[in-house]
């Protein structure tokens, strides 16, 4: 049987997924917030699917209850065949990246999380790290990326792969870039339990 896969929003979703992360962890509201640095009456909001997350958000949460992006953001699927149209996924908006996040698989070596990526040009995204390894593959536009002190830039075709656990950030060089980014994550960064509720490759 050949199904597509619709994403809810991803304010449900994380909504939904918060929920059960925290409860698996018997991690409080406050506790929580307290981790991530965010309100605690903000993340009473998230976790009823009423918020409008950020990445940013996204990522201090993924960071403070030690779980993957997309434990928070996927769904499993219900067929053989995933079929996941871009346009229906809801946009993760940072300072100057929009993420949708395609898919998730995971397998004994390691969990990866697949992201349509658009960086625009009016800003410049920071991050203050996360585990794993960021691979960046740009379809069009010119992308400056910086990490540990290296500024690398690339045009359409081109691929950069780095370690992401210090500060880094992208910057579009002429007009908006559309890239594929893949997040590598070891064995040993998030347990995972296969048969879990996850997206499987």
């Amino acid at each position: 049987m050949l199904r597509a896969v619709t994403a809810m929003g991803a304010g449900r979703l994380l909504g939904t997924n918060l929920r059960t992360r925290r409860d698996e962890q018997g991690i409080s509201l406050s506790e929580l917030a307290r981790r991530s640095g965010i309100a605690k009456g903000t993340l009473s909001q998230l976790e009823s699917g009423a918020g409008n997350p950020t990445i940013e958000t996204v990522f201090s949460l993924s960071n403070a209850l030690g779980v993957p992006v997309s434990a928070l953001l996927s769904e499993s699927p219900t067929a053989d065949l995933v079929l996941v149209r871009s346009a229906e996924i809801d946009v993760l908006h940072g300072d100057a990246i929009d993420l949708r996040m395609l898919r998730r698989l995971e397998n004994p070596g390691g969990l990866f999380e697949i992201y349509n990526q658009e960086v625009r040009p009016d800003a410049v995204q920071h991050s203050d790290g996360h585990p794993g390894t960021e691979h960046h593959i740009v379809l069009s536009g010119r992308l400056r990326i910086t990490s540990r002190g290296r500024t690398e830039e690339l045009g359409p075709g081109d691929y950069l792969a780095f370690r992401a656990g210090g500060p880094h950030g992208y910057e579009a060089v002429d007009g908006l870039v559309r890239s594929v980014l893949l997040l590598e994550y070891p064995p040993d960064a998030y347990p995972i339990t296969l048969g879990g509720p996850h997206l499987q490759g």
